[in-house]
Formats: structure tokens, sequence, C-alpha cells
């Protein structure tokens, strides 16, 4: 399945609120898979030093994850294609 990745800028967030954030990334991902959606979070890198967050999702289009992430509240930058190069 294709990989996106979500920019975000989150500085000034505190840890509570971004741990908040993955939480509700995770749920909504969890809530359209029930409805028969394809679509997963992967994971986040935060750099907090410059407030830089960027999410992973797995998902079948960019539309896809922007709902996601519009439906949990979550702000972005962009949401773009990515290639998850984990060993």
């Amino acid at each position: 399945m294709p990989v996106f990745m979500v920019e975000r800028d989150l500085k000034g967030i505190a840890m509570e609120d971004l741990a908040g954030a993955q939480r509700a990334a995770i749920a909504q991902a969890a809530e359209m898979r029930g409805a028969g959606q394809r679509i997963d979070y992967i994971r986040s890198t935060f750099a907090p030093e410059d407030g830089r967050c960027m999410c992973l999702f797995e998902g079948e289009s960019a539309a896809q994850v922007q709902a996601l992430n519009d439906a949990a509240g979550l702000p972005y930058a962009r949401v773009v294609p990515a290639l998850d190069l984990t060993p």
C-alpha cells in the first residue's frame, strides 16, 4: 500500500498534547478501517527544537490521509507521497 508523509508545524506544543494528537491519529485510522477503508498510522518523528513533525501513514491516496487528519482535527502543512525506508 502507498505511504504518505504528513508534514506538521507544532512549535511550542506540549508533550501531553503531542501524545494526544498521536492517539487521535491512531483512533481515526482505526475508525476508518472499521468502515472498510484501507489506511493505517505508521509512526511519527518530532523535532522539538523547531517544532517539525513528520507522520507516516499507509493509505490509498493523499486525499484519504488528509481526510483522516481533518476528521481527527490535526493540523498539517501538506501530505506527500513518501518512501518508508525502514530496514
